[in-house]
């Protein structure tokens, strides 16, 4: 089969197929494992039918992947080694992607099945991290290029959001209980009954920010690894953006133009590296624990004029040659990733090559709309079907009595702020924790009582996630890759 100019051969499209299939199954399983915590508060106070609640909450996760930026989409694939992000159409990279996201998926579908809330992004960042290991080990580099960080922001989350969540919404409950002199909001909720309109109005709005925000931040991180899949397959079509205006690959020009010459008063008279040379070094360097040295200047200048040469003339990243994108993305890639990490070591100003670091993200880091418009519905279609497990859970496992109408307002009030809060300070906090944490914070205010039991499993979940899924996504990667190599001599 011939795809713009691209050959596929039947294992290519086998493997196509089944990480595209695995990759949206990720985010049907985000959707109802995830996004069951929004709409838990709305049906359980009976303010929304639940057939109306989900179908709601998964309209507003679909516009919320539709309508984003698509600036988070690729913080995931940050994490994996840059050397196997630069090599996905390898066997190698094949291997990784399909155990990274079988082992996330593994975990969260066996959460889920027992009920228990489960973070999906610390269940990716697990498998993520897993994969990172076996692959440097089989480098002989002993995890040497793990980003350990994403594991200690794991940890972090874990400390925070329980806390956040927990006294944030006790202390709304205790608030509601000065203002309010209405004992039913304060009581169990009647299955015969809705909350005041009031009351109501704010659950199916805090339902909607929750959706909506999850949408357009969790459900994002999905895209950049079905992108990684999709390049497997297609790796020069879909290599470069195919959108990128004439008056934007001006600018692009322009801005390397710009970094040529900046560099070349930072190289003085060393001469610019020969472009493979010059990948491995900037690779080595953009390792978690690669240092500056004296050829990083060098190897940068030859990426960008190896990258300038090829857009000279051209209106269009289509215009370069086939057989010349997939290079040509391995050189702006590289170039954006050490210019980002020279600015935050300090050794160019923030402002020095800002313009020239946007303009090379603009042509590798791209979503096309149909990839959107596909894990968008993937997203809605799973906050639709499998809410039922997760909402039982957090509205009637963790007090000792079911939810009240204040709780569910308090512990969603909780979750919506925290998330927008997070959101611009760029705290490392879990929505899952926050609202089951929270609705656990309300019950304490509201002297219901605990059932120690489901929280003791809910804590023990969330503890092992990431060396859970940090082991599932090591293991599937060696059995993945041996497959691949002995078998379908794929390498």
């Amino acid at each position: 089969m011939n795809i713009g100019g691209e050959q596929l051969t039947a294992g290519i499209i086998a493997f196509a197929v089944i990480g595209i299939c695995i990759s949206l199954f990720f985010e049907f399983i985000n959707g109802f494992h995830d996004t069951a915590n929004a709409v838990a508060t709305v049906i359980y106070t009976h303010s929304l039918p639940p057939n109306v609640a989900v179908v709601w909450s998964g309209i507003w996760n679909f516009l919320g992947v539709l309508f984003s930026s698509g600036t988070v989409a690729y913080s995931v694939v940050a994490i994996l080694p840059p050397a196997l992000v630069l090599n996905v159409s390898s066997g190698t990279g094949a291997a990784a992607l399909f155990a990274l996201l079988s082992g996330a998926v593994i975990w969260n579908f066996g959460t889920w099945y027992v009920g228990i809330p489960c973070s999906s992004s610390h269940s990716l960042i697990g498998s993520i991290l897993g994969v990172s290991l076996a692959y440097t080990i089989m480098q002989s580099k002993q995890g040497e290029g793990i980003h350990w960080d994403q594991a200690e922001q794991v940890f972090l989350s874990l400390l925070i959001s329980p806390i956040v969540g927990f006294c944030a919404a006790a202390l709304i409950l205790l608030a509601l209980r000065i203002f309010l002199k209405t004992p039913r909001l304060f009581e169990p909720a009647d299955s015969r009954k809705s909350p005041p309109h009031w009351v109501r109005g704010v659950l199916i709005l805090t339902c909607t920010g929750v959706s909506f925000a999850h949408g357009s931040n969790d459900g994002q991180k999905g895209m950049g690894l079905l992108m990684l899949v999709l390049m497997v397959a297609l790796p020069s079509v879909l290599a470069l953006n195919p959108e990128m205006k004439p008056e934007e690959m001006q600018q692009l020009a322009t801005e390397l133009d710009h970094g040529i010459q900046y560099l070349e008063g930072k190289v003085q008279r060393k001469q610019p590296l020969p472009n493979e040379e010059a990948k491995t070094r900037l690779a080595e360097y953009n390792a978690p624990n690669g240092e500056f040295n004296d050829d990083v200047f060098p190897a940068l200048l030859s990426e960008l004029q190896n990258l300038r040469a090829n857009v000279a003339g051209k209106s269009s990243l289509e215009q370069i040659p086939l057989q010349d994108r997939r290079g040509q993305r391995q050189n702006a890639f590289l170039a954006q990733q050490t210019l980002k990490k020279l600015e935050k070591q300090k050794r160019i100003g923030a402002k020095d090559l800002g313009a020239l670091q946007t303009g090379l993200k603009k042509a590798v880091e791209y979503i096309p709309i149909w990839v959107k418009a596909a894990v968008a519905l993937a997203l809605g279609l799973g906050t639709m079907i499998g809410w039922r497990r997760i909402v039982k859970t957090v509205a009637e496992r963790i007090g000792k009595t079911h939810l009240a109408y204040a709780q569910g307002a308090a512990a969603e009030l909780t979750t919506m702020g925290t998330i927008s809060l997070a959101d611009n300070l760029g705290l490392p906090v879990s929505t899952t924790h926050v609202l089951t944490s929270g609705i656990a914070g309300t019950m304490v205010a509201n002297r219901s009582g605990l059932q120690k039991s489901t929280l003791r499993n809910i804590i023990l979940a969330w503890v092992l996630t990431l060396p859970v899924c940090f082991f599932l996504g090591a293991t599937l990667f060696a059995g993945v890759l041996y497959l691949f190599f002995n078998v379908v001599g794929w390498k």
